[in-house]
């Protein structure tokens, strides 16, 4: 049995509907988007394919049906599905190189179940209960969506850039896909790599442009969501490309008014200068968490800082027909890492002085903010070295970087860099990953599509063949990206050295809208009786945010994430079971 509930962008006739059928023979159920399909198309078509519909879904089955498993290498694309071959009572299932798209999946009673979320296993479950593996998930939120451990007993995650056979009653995964068996030859000058990188983004760009419906972008007013919608305005207006959207004037801005993060006057200055137009939309707290359990249910995940203010946005994106947007995530793992992990990079510069200054000068670039906003808003990241000790903590920072990294995290006897070694373990192991599976969801549950022109395989496989000094230059992380972009976007971004990144508000929201919500919650019985915390020490956390004066944001996202195992179990097991 197969069953699919469609999200549809490519081809929206009933032609595209899902669960497909091709030569009374495959049927195919896919999540996700094949953005080179026209292309895959055009190989398939003299072979003698005959299509019946427009859709990348017909194009990926009959890609299936000529090249079997070797058709994954062909791909651009986010995906897992499945296919059932009923003449050989087979079923291939495969997800994506970086895990963009989420698969799940069983054994009951010696019956083969899998589904893109957990939630849709339940029924065939015994019982629905909590994982063995909860613990070691709730110490390692950051970590477990790159293992195959989920939260509840029985599931397990299918890993990303594998695909499987079902047959005679057994699972079979093989890997196809590893980032460093595809390392390019680079250019040795920076400008020729500038230039292939500028190429390269630009082409992510095109072809993730393509959709029957409305695309536009979350801009946070950083340099990647920058970047993105930059480019595609450079698409639109330079670049004619009829297999392209022609409705891409979507930007869409979360703000944060009376707090250090909203950012709102870079997207504004953005905006400006491609003359589009924006929709800034204030992140009401108070509706969130009346929403919050039913948001955390759709989740299903253990979460680090509270999900609020991305699914408020995704909620409006699709409020204001737009069904896709084009997002900046996955520059920060494959070229800037975060905050004082430029230090990483000491190693390998030896004992080169200018690059050492290099390295210094843009640790300071990163901390350059006023420090009465910063006080003001008790917005205080790990990273800011002058709120962490000063110079002892500075100096702690460089020895930890001179003296490289824990020979556990060697990667290939370290052979692309010590900081492009940490990048990779940020891309494919850790950050990463959690934050794609959390994107997946804040979006899919308002029925909107992310596309991440920075994951596009090609451009990830360049990007950890560039040396360090290619990413860490001239004072700026993500140089790189900088002065491919540079000339279409205004340069108070592109050269902003300053990074925030999307994040909640949590100390000014626990102490003001949310104060009450929360006193409630720790101080309820079913609180008290939570087998998954220690009532008492995540009661104690989280009053002393909400009463404390000099309270740090890091202070608030260790008492939200304290508090996560309840509302999960409140949300999640709470439903299931009654």
């Amino acid at each position: 049995m197969l069953g699919h509930r469609r999200l549809a962008i490519i081809d929206i006739s009933s032609r595209g509907k899902q669960p497909l059928e091709a030569l009374d023979r495959y049927w195919i159920t896919f999540n996700g988007e094949i953005y080179n399909y026209k292309e895959i198309r055009e190989e398939l078509e003299p072979e003698g394919f005959t299509f019946r519909g427009e859709s990348d879904t017909e194009v990926l089955l009959y890609a299936y049906v000529k090249w079997k498993e070797r058709c994954l290498d062909k791909l651009n694309g986010m995906w897992s599905f499945a296919i059932w071959d009923k003449q050989e009572q087979s079923l291939f299932l495969s997800r994506d190189r970086f895990g963009k798209k989420p698969l799940f999946y069983a054994w009951v009673g010696g019956l083969f179940v899998f589904a893109s979320e957990m939630k849709a296993i339940y029924p065939f479950l015994p019982r629905v209960e909590v994982s063995s593996h909860f613990e070691w998930c709730k110490n390692h939120i950051n970590d477990y969506e790159g293992t195959d451990k989920c939260l509840i007993e029985g599931i397990s995650r299918f890993p990303a850039g594998h695909y499987g056979w079902v047959r005679g009653g057994q699972l079979r995964l093989t890997k196809f896909w590893d980032t460093l068996d595809h390392l390019p030859s680079i250019p040795h000058r920076y400008e020729e790599q500038v230039e292939q990188f500028r190429d390269l983004f630009i082409d992510a760009c095109r072809i993730r442009m393509r959709s029957d419906v409305p695309i536009g972008t979350a801009l946070s007013g950083g340099l990647d969501s920058s970047a993105v919608i930059s480019t595609m305005a450079h698409i639109g207006k330079s670049l004619p490309d009829t297999t392209i959207s022609d409705d891409w004037q979507h930007a869409f801005v979360a703000t944060f008014p009376g707090t250090f993060m909203d950012e709102s006057r870079y997207a504004q200055a953005v905006v400006d200068h491609l003359g589009i137009s924006a929709t800034f939309l204030e992140i009401d707290p108070t509706e969130g968490i009346k929403n919050l359990e039913d948001y955390l249910h759709v989740f299903e995940e253990l979460h680090l800082t509270s999900p609020i203010p991305m699914v408020e946005t995704y909620k409006a994106v699709r409020a204001n027909g737009v069904r896709v947007t084009l997002d900046g995530h996955g520059a920060d793992e494959t070229i800037a890492g975060y905050g004082q992990d430029v230090f990483k990079a000491f190693q390998d510069c030896g004992m080169n002085l200018r690059q050492i200054r290099n390295i210094l000068k843009t640790y300071r670039g990163l901390i350059d903010i006023d420090s009465t906003q910063i006080r003001k808003s008790r917005y205080n990241l790990g990273f800011y070295v002058r709120y962490m000790g000063g110079k002892a903590a500075l100096a702690g920072f460089i020895l930890r970087g001179l003296l490289g990294m824990n020979p556990k995290e060697s990667i290939r006897e370290n052979r692309f860099g010590v900081y492009n070694q940490h990048l990779y373990r940020l891309f494919h192991q850790t950050v990463l990953p959690t934050l794609l599976r959390n994107y997946d969801r804040y979006s899919m549950a308002h029925g909107v599509e992310i596309r991440m022109p920075f994951m596009d395989h090609r451009l990830v496989s360049f990007l950890f063949a560039l040396p360090w000094s290619s990413k860490i230059r001239n004072g700026y992380t993500k140089a790189i990206v900088r002065d491919a972009v540079a000339p279409m976007m205004p340069g108070e971004v592109a050269y902003r050295t300053t990074k925030l990144g999307f994040n909640t508000p949590i100390v000014d929201w626990m102490q003001g809208p949310w104060k009450d919500y929360l006193l409630d919650t720790v101080h309820c019985t079913r609180f008290n009786h939570c087998s998954l915390i220690n009532a008492s020490e995540v009661r104690d956390k989280v009053q002393a945010v909400i009463s404390g004066t000099d309270t740090t944001y890091m202070q608030g996202e260790s008492a939200w994430a304290a508090l996560t195992p309840y509302l999960w179990e409140k949300s999640v097991l709470g439903r299931e079971n009654g």
